[in-house]
């Protein structure tokens, strides 16, 4: 009786054991990047900019602008311990690839870079030899710097405690720009030191956009929740004024003769052209999305614009100011890249949000980089990318592409073929690419 009754508990017990194991498994292989990022906040829904910063904005942020009014905390474990966030994210991230084989694809996976977190923007140096990227709401480093070659992790920048968000480069190299979205401070870099050199003040709230004139004496800046560009004097490093804009703006473009800033608007997806001379300023398009970046052929005096709300491309003339549709995308595309030539649009999409009120976890389907030949608009190649790439690069020669997987903390890179080869190339992988979104 009792060996039967010591039998019972026995067998009693591994069950239990058995249970409590299996459930465990479930838990663990369930979970996802979600449970890293808040699920909460003010931010507007569509900007991939995913505004994630560890503390709430200061006072004079929170009192000036109701799209930001506070931000939640990120969880104190990963704000007082960064590098175990970017285990998490390492062992959480899905390897999609070692699913889809690249059927056709004319463009050539090189590597990946992971434990990138939030990797907003991504620049190669004007040589080629470098990769930057900004990383949003980190506290130990606001940039990292990678060996375009293999991938090599050379330098971590500190921003003083906080991320970075966009960035910029001089023509000869020699310093990059960095804006810090939750200070309105803009830092200017040396690039072979790696170190700060000045900081300059947007004064206005939630700085993005950096771009420079071409005789490079003035900083262009947009300021997301004060509704202005702030235009800094990069000789004395002081801010001569800032010019008020539409709602929201983001991308920028001020022209090669010094005259005109071409500003995209996104709570409303406008156009918005600001004479530099007289201030005056008129919206020349409006199409009720949400325009995020303005790239430029100024030789043949075009803009191509991306508009997360409508899921296209604009293609405006900076001759006449007309305004057509340029190609439609995947859904939200965001960051958009002209190759050195010209002859390629290059976009990145980041696909469904997970609901109409959450995107800062994973959507249903895998963002994706599209190549467009930008004669014809006709698709030259697809990549399926991860879990919302954002930022994105072409090296100067032509030959590389970068892009972040925002929310898998991996940067991608591949290998670009000659215009010629993608041309012959019936379209790459852009007739079968598409089947493959959907998790």
């Amino acid at each position: 009786m009792i060996n039967k009754r010591r039998q019972f508990f026995i067998c009693l017990f591994f069950i239990l054991v058995t249970t409590l194991s299996i459930l465990t498994f479930l838990d663990f292989k369930n979970r996802n990047i979600s449970s890293l990022i808040p699920v909460s906040t003010k931010a507007y829904l569509l900007d991939s900019s995913l505004a994630l910063p560890s503390q709430q904005i200061t006072n004079q942020v929170s009192n000036s602008h109701s799209l930001i009014e506070e931000y939640p905390e990120t969880k104190s474990k990963i704000i007082e311990e960064e590098k175990q966030l970017e285990s998490k994210f390492s062992s959480r991230v899905i390897d999609y690839r070692s699913k889809i084989a690249p059927l056709n694809q004319l463009v050539r996976h090189l590597f990946n870079i992971k434990s990138v977190p939030f990797a907003k923007a991504l620049a190669f140096s004007p040589d080629g030899k470098e990769m930057w990227t900004t990383l949003l709401s980190n506290k130990r480093r606001g940039v990292s710097v990678f060996l375009s070659s293999t991938g090599q992790k050379i330098a971590d920048i500190d921003l003083a405690g906080k991320g970075g968000v966009e960035m910029i480069f001089s023509a000869d190299g020699e310093k990059a720009y960095v804006s810090q979205m939750e200070t309105g401070k803009i830092f200017e870099i040396n690039t072979q030191s790696k170190e700060i050199a000045r900081v300059f003040f947007s004064q206005g709230i939630w700085t993005k956009v950096l771009v420079l004139s071409f005789d490079e004496k003035t900083l262009f800046a947009s300021n997301w929740s004060s509704n202005d560009i702030s235009v800094i004097n990069l000789e004395s490093g002081e801010l001569l004024y800032r010019l008020p804009t539409v709602d929201t703006p983001r991308g920028l473009y001020p022209t090669e003769n010094g005259k005109t800033l071409y500003v995209a608007g996104f709570q409303d997806g406008e156009i918005e052209k600001i004479n530099l001379e007289t201030k005056e300023s008129q919206v020349i398009f409006k199409s009720g999305g949400a325009m995020r970046h303005i790239v430029a052929d100024e030789e043949e005096g075009i803009l191509y614009c991306s508009d997360m709300g409508r899921d296209v491309i604009w293609k405006v003339s900076m001759k006449n100011d007309k305004v057509k549709k340029f190609v439609a995308t995947d859904h939200n595309p965001n960051t958009i890249v002209l190759s050195p030539d010209k002859r390629i649009l290059f976009v990145s999409s980041r696909g469904i949000n997970a609901s109409a009120t959450n995107y800062y976890v994973p959507g249903p389907e895998w963002g994706s980089i599209l190549l467009f030949d930008t004669e014809t608009g006709e698709m030259l190649d697809a990549i399926v990318a991860g879990n919302q790439p954002t930022a994105l690069d072409i090296s100067p020669d032509g030959r590389l592409l970068v892009f972040s997987n925002f929310l898998d903390a991996r940067l991608e890179v591949f290998a670009i073929p000659s215009f010629n080869i993608l041309k012959e190339g019936e379209g790459g992988r852009s007739n079968i690419y598409q089947k493959e979104l959907r998790k």
